[in-house]
């Protein structure tokens, strides 16, 4: 045996001694047992084109000389490990449906495997003051994938009299209008209502639509087109948690009980408080007055008038710049005289107490929101603050003894798919399996 083996196999050792050095433990835990992990032993895979989707031929290695994964990865969640504070997430961060394609190969980006760790608070708590937060990734879904907030990275340049684009040598713009992912970048999303970002990272914006056909929650799959809609049945059960926010409370899918203490008042979807700023529902109409003025939640979040200097209002409402276009065209219901639970569902941070299948006392709640048409509905997964305290975050190594509730076992790849000459091994600096 080399040196070289001798250290690979001497540091895997370390790991997995390590690894178990916890208690195994099987809480009924939704923190640890909502994750999805029947794909964990699959190969990550895309489709580049249109046309490998329609004939089926799905890829395992990619590049595109700047993201390159040049070996097999697996799904999504590769392990679950806890202590009494925190959840830890080990995932490569790859889709566990094919992944892809992306503007029919034209999008610059392909997703690589991440191999990261996400540390998730154990005990969230409800913030005691309201503290606006500078958004990103909020949190992680089931499968491993990572959630990103409701906006893209460029906003408004007024001196510019345009949206930012460092293509024109524009930064990120005044961060006044913060344009809306989903309206401006849609047009890049596969089919399962995600992308990557030029690093590489896979994540959604909005709800993550093969996720929930995966979880059972009221979604059909058409194996014809490759495509995802919501079921046209009534729904008849609650929706199952989706993911974790970095405050450490729940995303759940769009459906929960009517009432929202009374599992027996029926199931149904739960109503956004946010609607477009175009004169209905009480609401100002930007088209006529300009966009000269913030929504009455944008101003409590940054603690300031909602009056704007002409210097920091948004261009004209119109085919270049529709209503939606920025995340700042819409109003909280609450604000207009609405009542939660008549009007609407949802608070200004997309969520609700509530009691769910899985916290039958009572939690605090995200629900990622649709409209009546099942299309996704701003704000999405979260609005712009968290209900509670977002310690959640990613880390570069687990610093304390844990406990192991899951990991993948690892399997050789399929002869079809895999290189040849290739065996799988774990990589304990790297956090996932890697073909040798």
């Amino acid at each position: 045996m080399t040196k070289r083996s001798q250290n690979r196999t001497a540091a895997t050792a370390l790991f997995w001694s390590a690894l178990f050095t916890g208690v195994f433990c099987a809480h009924a835990d939704p923190q640890l047992t909502s994750w999805f992990t029947r794909n964990s032993g699959q190969l990550a895979q895309i489709y580049r084109t249109d046309a490998d989707k329609q004939s089926g031929r799905s890829e395992t290695t990619w590049s595109n000389g700047r993201n390159v994964q040049s070996q097999p990865a697996y799904c999504g969640v590769q392990a679950v490990l806890s202590s009494s504070n925190w959840v830890y997430i080990r995932s490569t961060g790859l889709g566990s449906q094919i992944m892809g394609p992306w503007l029919n190969g034209r999008f610059p980006n392909l997703p690589t495997d991440q191999h990261f760790i996400f540390a998730i608070p154990r005990h969230p708590s409800a913030q005691t003051h309201t503290q606006p937060n500078r958004l990103f990734e909020i949190g992680l879904f089931v499968d491993g994938v990572r959630m990103f907030d409701a906006c893209d990275a460029f906003s408004y340049s007024n001196g510019h009299g345009r949206d930012a684009d460092p293509r024109a040598g524009i930064g990120p713009g005044d961060r006044i209008w913060n344009r809306n992912a989903y309206v401006n970048e849609q047009k890049t999303f596969d089919a399962a209502l995600a992308h990557q970002q030029n690093r590489g990272t896979y994540h959604y914006h909005t709800q993550p639509i093969a996720l929930r056909y995966q979880l059972g929650d009221h979604v059909d799959f058409d194996p014809a087109s490759g495509t995802y809609q919501e079921s046209s049945t009534p729904a008849t059960k609650h929706s199952p948690i989706l993911g974790w926010l970095q405050d450490g409370y729940p995303l759940y899918g769009p459906y929960g009980y009517s009432a929202p203490t009374n599992p027996a008042s029926g199931v149904r979807r739960m109503r956004s408080g946010f609607v477009l700023r175009n004169g209905g529902h009480g609401t100002d109409n930007l088209a006529q007055t300009g966009r000269g003025t913030l929504p009455l939640w944008e101003a409590r979040e940054l603690n300031r008038s909602a009056t704007l200097k002409q210097s920091e209002a948004g261009p004209e409402v119109g085919s270049q710049y529709p209503l939606g276009h920025y995340i700042e065209d819409y109003a909280y219901l609450g604000d207009l005289g609405k009542r939660a639970g008549n009007d609407f569902d949802l608070d200004e941070l997309n969520g609700r107490w509530c009691v769910t299948p899985e916290f039958p006392q009572g939690t605090y709640a995200y629900f990622t929101a649709i409209d009546a048409s099942g299309r996704p509905a701003y704000p999405y997964n979260m609005g712009r603050r968290y209900h509670g305290t977002p310690r959640g975050r990613l880390i570069a190594s687990i610093q304390e003894p844990v406990a192991t509730h899951f990991l993948a076992a690892p399997s050789p790849p399929s002869p079809a798919a895999a290189p040849k000459k290739t065996s799988l091994i774990w990589n304990p600096d790297s956090g996932g399996y890697r073909t040798q």
